[in-house]
């Protein structure tokens, strides 16, 4: 295994902490405290420089609010000052571990994705199912409360691992240890903030130990993951039913995880497989219902803050066409055009 001494330096170089500044702030310039800090750009990012070199930065607390995506999912988001170091350090550590991922594991990567996801879940299971002329069947499985259970130590034996320079693991430690969740308590400290680009890059570090002990322990080819959410494909459902004791086993074992007791299933392919907001079927996929209803909830809004000045039209139009591009990954010619009947219809109300 290859290790990683000396990238403190790469973090903290001014070069480094001005170009994620760049990446930061790209899509967000008229953000009232992305404003407030570029305003005194320059003083602001070598202050940072020269708390990181002296060991003396510290993390600050966190803004949280709720979003319905389409779950509610609890965001915790760090002031402008952090979030540029976390741009920073992805930009160094994600090359270093990036090559140590399983090609399956699709959640924040380049070239990944959720429709990628959907894409190799297809293939996969004509693979299995020789084009569907044998039976198929999907162990699907979640993992309960992920974000919130993620165990501080483990997580920084698992960093540790690559990196040895005591100063950047000083940095990362003051990252994870900025947030607690509701599943810490006096022995075990929990949780990564849904929010943080690092909580990103952690969680694929996280994962990785379950991606590896799937694929070299378990031997098992047919599985894709994205973040906390897993499918396996098999020809034999009691090799399935087989693989769901091990499983529970090394996620609690090795990575204090638990499996949602209410999401653990083995389906038919024919039956149809959920995954990523779609339903895979053996010759075509469909969008989830609650998928669909969270694009019309959401284009419809877009058209209100139209109508009201808020977005330009051209951002309207923006928004009509990304819902149209999940639609084009999905067996859904008449939705796409009922969505934009309804758009017009929304349009000239």
């Amino acid at each position: 295994m290859k290790i990683y001494k000396n990238v403190f330096e790469k973090i903290i170089s001014l070069e480094n902490l001005f170009s994620a500044w760049d990446k930061f702030s790209s899509d967000k310039k008229k953000k009232r405290d992305v404003v407030e800090f570029e305003w005194e750009l320059e003083q602001n990012i070598f202050q940072l420089h020269r708390d990181l070199k002296n060991k003396k930065y510290k993390h600050e607390t966190y803004t949280s609010f709720y979003i319905q995506d389409p779950k509610q999912r609890h965001i915790h988001k760090a002031i402008v000052r952090d979030r540029v170091l976390h741009h920073a350090i992805f930009s160094v550590l994600n090359p270093i571990f990036e090559p140590t991922f399983i090609a399956h594991s699709l959640s924040c990567r380049v070239g990944k994705g959720t429709h990628k996801g959907v894409d190799i879940l297809g293939s996969i299971t004509k693979a299995v199912s020789h084009n569907i002329h044998k039976s198929c069947f999907a162990l699907k499985c979640d993992i309960k409360k992920f974000f919130g259970t993620v165990d501080h130590a483990i997580l920084m034996t698992l960093l540790t691992k690559r990196i040895k320079d005591a100063d950047v693991m000083l940095v990362l430690k003051e990252i994870v240890e900025s947030f607690k969740s509701e599943y810490s308590n006096l022995f075990q400290a929990k949780g990564l903030p849904i929010g943080n680009l690092t909580s990103q890059l952690f969680a694929n570090i996280y994962l990785n130990e379950f991606d590896q002990f799937v694929k070299h322990r378990l031997k098992i080819e047919n599985y894709v993951r994205y973040t906390d959410d897993f499918v396996i494909i098999s020809d034999s459902k009691t090799f399935l039913e087989n693989l769901i004791e091990p499983i529970r086993k090394f996620l609690h074992d090795r990575l204090a995880l638990e499996l949602h007791p209410r999401k653990v299933s083995i389906r038919k392919l024919h039956w149809g497989v959920d995954f990523l907001g779609y339903i895979v079927l053996p010759h075509h996929r469909l969008l989830r219902r609650k998928t669909k209803q969270r694009i019309l909830r959401k284009l419809h809004k877009r058209v209100s803050e139209y109508k009201s000045g808020i977005i330009t039209k051209q951002t309207l139009e923006q928004s009509l066409q990304s819902y149209l591009g999940v639609l084009s990954h999905a067996n859904t010619h008449k939705f796409g055009d009922e969505l934009k009947n309804q758009f017009w219809f929304w349009l000239s109300e």
